[in-house]
């Protein structure tokens, strides 16, 4: 969509303070600079501006500092949307193995920390160069530190005022992210432009994010604190089988974290704490096999001690031989242990949260080009839409996969 008025390739001028571009993308984040570097090859002027002082950020401290850039099971199946149709396109056009293409191509070395998860070996900060660097070749302008005050329609165009001065372009790109972790720079300004232009946007909520519970057992929790293992956990239609994390606030873990995507107040989480394990068959076995062994030992040997002394008292078990255990004291234990429930308090919320659920009404913009179906001139990409990925590298590669189809489509 370029401006027929500027020659090609130069970043032209309108009056002493105008400046033309064929693009501007609001927000250097994953799915900003992969749009920009992706229309900047296309031979478009393309300008990125971001309020924060650093590209990236997000990026930058994702997966521990390691950042989790793609998982290579990545399926429309592993997203949340009002509409579960709209990502199919962009994730089929563009997928993992080519992210992973360009990843190696500049010599970033990766890991497979959990099966299908891919991992820089040494620094999130390799990912956010090598999309500067691109972007660097791709002849984009990135201004940081920079603010868009004011945006406009101009005809086919837009017309927007970034630090004070007005600039005119053939499209603006809103790839803004979602209201998560605001330290570093979130706000709802892609949400406020929306809005502007007559958009929908739906209902927003901190997701991926840890629980945490009542007073009550803020104590009881305390001394269990730091200590993490495996189990399978259920929140309405979710059920994830993954490690907990016992914190001083809560629960947290990438158990909890994806069962925080399926939770609203007022639900239960249920926890299995040996989804390996067929605990009813294990006792009545017991029971015949070792029947001087106590409950508490077992579980002492099945979970960590603490947790395991832990339940015991939770669900009021007298650490008894298994010998005394009726076939209704060990049904009433395997449900105790498989179907364990907890109402969380809330969630630590937009502080600690990875992702935004909800966002922008996806009814009103194609899945091919990212464009308002209203205003062709305006599109939006990345966490700012209504499109909300499991924990496990999906949500990068939907800003990868977003940013690239619209890149195409300027």
């Amino acid at each position: 969509m370029a401006l027929l008025e500027c020659p090609p390739n130069q970043q032209g001028k309108v009056g002493a303070d105008m400046k033309t571009y064929d693009v501007v993308i609001i927000g250097a984040g994953a799915a900003g600079l992969m749009c920009a570097l992706t229309a900047g090859y296309r031979g478009l002027r393309v300008r990125v501006v971001d309020h924060a002082n650093k590209a990236g950020k997000k990026i930058l401290m994702s997966g521990g500092g390691r950042c989790n850039f793609t998982n290579l099971a990545t399926t429309p199946a592993n997203f949340f949307s009002g509409n579960p149709h709209f990502p199919i396109s962009a994730l089929k056009r563009y997928t993992p193995h080519h992210f992973v293409e360009l990843i190696e191509r500049h010599g970033i070395e990766y890991v497979e920390k959990a099966p299908e998860q891919l991992f820089c070996a040494h620094s999130a900060k390799d990912v956010v160069a090598m999309l500067l660097t691109e972007c660097e070749w791709a002849g984009v302008e990135v201004s940081l530190s920079t603010a868009v005050k004011h945006i406009e329609r101009l005809g086919d165009g837009m017309r927007l005022e970034i630090d004070g001065a007005r600039v005119e372009a053939g499209a603006v790109v809103v790839a803004t992210g979602g209201l998560s972790i605001p330290t570093l720079g979130a706000s709802g300004l892609g949400y406020d432009l929306a809005r502007q232009f007559g958009l929908e946007v739906t209902e927003t909520r901190a997701a991926l994010v840890p629980f945490t519970v009542t007073s009550q057992w803020k104590t009881s929790l305390a001394a269990l604190a730091g200590l993490s293992c495996p189990v399978a956990a259920r929140c309405g239609d979710g059920q994830y089988q993954e490690p907990l994390l016992f914190t001083h606030r809560g629960l947290s873990g990438p158990a909890m974290l994806q069962a925080s995507s399926h939770w609203r107040p007022g639900m239960a989480v249920e926890i299995d704490w040996l989804p390996s394990i067929p605990v009813e068959e294990t006792l009545r076995k017991l029971r015949q096999e070792a029947p001087r062994r106590h409950l508490g030992t077992w579980l002492g040997e099945v979970l960590p001690k603490r947790l395991s002394q832990a339940l015991l008292q939770w669900q009021g078990w007298k650490d008894r031989p298994m010998a005394e255990l009726s076939n209704g004291d060990i049904q009433t234990i395997a449900q105790g242990l498989g179907a364990w429930q907890f109402k969380p308090a809330g969630t630590e919320g937009w502080r600690t949260a990875e992702v935004t659920m909800g966002g922008v009404d996806t009814d009103a913009i194609s899945s091919k080009t990212f464009a308002v179906n209203a205003l062709p001139q305006l599109y939006f990409i990345g966490e700012v839409l209504d499109v909300t990925g499991q924990l496990g590298g999906f949500n990068f590669q939907w800003a990868w996969a977003s940013g690239v189809a619209c890149g195409q489509s300027l």
